[in-house]
């Protein structure tokens, strides 16, 4: 009878593993996605003609869009 009682505990504990084994685990130094995950927009600029993500944009003026204000400068002097 105890022989059967140890052997009930034993499965027991082998399924529990491998219950949570087979479980996906979600890993904590990844942040879950969200929004701000987002693809940014890429503009053009109007020196270079390289895109580059609109958070970096320089403007001038007349609202056109550069990459630096390098590129914003060397344009206004040609």
């Amino acid at each position: 009878m105890k022989l059967l009682l140890w052997a009930a505990i034993v499965l027991a504990v082998i399924w529990i593993l491998r219950s949570k084994k087979s479980s996906p685990k979600v890993d904590s130094a990844m942040p879950p996605h969200s929004t701000e995950d987002a693809a940014e927009v890429m503009l053009r600029c109007a020196h270079c003609k390289t895109y580059f993500p609109a958070s970096e944009a320089v403007f001038d003026s007349s609202h056109t869009v550069f990459c630096s204000v390098e590129h914003r400068r060397q344009h206004a002097a040609s």
